[in-house]
């Protein structure tokens, strides 16, 4: 995704993207975002980010009348959080570079990013098997939820219309050939949520680990023809080159964007999630590259492995 070499800057400074925000916290999420709406205007007005925020992750707990519990373990609340906390990054850094965003626009983009994968979330009456199932219509169904629940927090119909557009370009299996909106503005909103959330889940520390849960996410929701979960890592290779051709359009701005919100906010002149990006792509490949040897056996964070293990075997 970035073109200048990362190898020697990821070692100027200690510093690390997981050193910054809890982000298996979600209040600390939300209050990290609200500084950095500050940060952008002393005055912002955050009361619709920060309702949303919390209905969202009543939501995703099973606390909202309406929906179960996220049962999905890849496509979680932590991803929703850190794809919110990665666009609010983001737009801070637009603003810095004089690119910025009028404040309802931002609001808008602030709320599609933490709708854009409800999608996976069930209705209450729906028992069967788990979200993982809608997984080829989530971006849909993330889309129906928008316009359901839009206006609970102020947003007008154009906003809402607005926020549906930017859902749509996270939606990885149709190609962005072209603009989407007629609206420029629009168009690189809609842009840089889909690099959020694609910078967001892959600069996870536990990203590798998540893939196996990403694995049975596909099974179940028939995507893909991955064999194993290992399977799943090898082909994973070849996904860091594809991703780096879809965000190819706005991978300046959007390392710009980081470099100069990372400036500001934790004085370091760095683009905190290519860095982690960077580096476990090049962890995965070393082990892959180990002769005869089970990759998993070398994924040790939080014992995901093991969870996953006791859920659905050895896989």
């Amino acid at each position: 995704m970035i073109k200048r070499d990362l190898t020697k800057e990821r070692f100027a400074t200690g510093l690390k993207l997981n050193d910054l925000v809890r982000t298996d916290m979600p209040e600390a999420v939300l209050e990290e975002v609200l500084a950095i709406l500050r940060l952008v205007s002393p005055s912002f007005e955050s009361t619709q980010v920060a309702s949303a925020f919390r209905m969202v992750t009543q939501v995703f707990s099973g606390n909202h009348p309406a929906y179960r519990a996220c049962n999905t373990h890849y496509h979680d609340l932590r991803h929703t959080t850190d794809a919110f906390l990665a666009m609010a990054r983001l737009i801070h850094g637009a603003f810095l570079n004089a690119q910025g965003f009028d404040e309802p626009r931002m609001i808008t983009a602030l709320i599609a990013s933490l709708f854009h994968d409800t999608g996976y979330i069930q209705e209450r009456n729906d028992t069967d098997r788990t979200g993982a199932k809608y997984s080829l219509e989530h971006v849909e169904r993330s889309m129906a939820f928008m316009k359901r629940h839009g206006h609970e927090f102020g947003l007008t119909e154009g906003e809402v219309s607005e926020a549906v557009t930017m859902i749509a370009y996270t939606d990885i299996s149709r190609e962005i050939s072209g603009p989407r909106s007629s609206s420029p503005t629009l168009e690189v909103l809609g842009r840089l949520l889909n690099a959020a959330d694609l910078m967001a889940q892959m600069a996870d520390r536990v990203y590798l680990e998540k893939l196996l849960f990403l694995y049975h996410e596909y099974k179940e929701g028939q995507v893909g023809n991955y064999l194993s979960e290992v399977d799943l890592l090898r082909k994973t290779i070849g996904f860091y080159g594809y991703i780096e051709k879809r965000l190819k359009p706005i991978s300046e701005k959007a390392d710009r964007f980081m470099v100069s919100h990372f400036a500001e906010r934790w004085a370091t002149r760095r683009n905190l999630y290519a860095e982690s990006i960077l580096a476990q792509k090049e962890y995965l490949g070393r082990i892959l590259a180990i002769p005869g040897a089970d990759p998993r056996d070398h994924l040790h964070r939080l014992d995901i492995v093991q969870q996953v293990r006791a859920s659905y075997g050895p896989g």
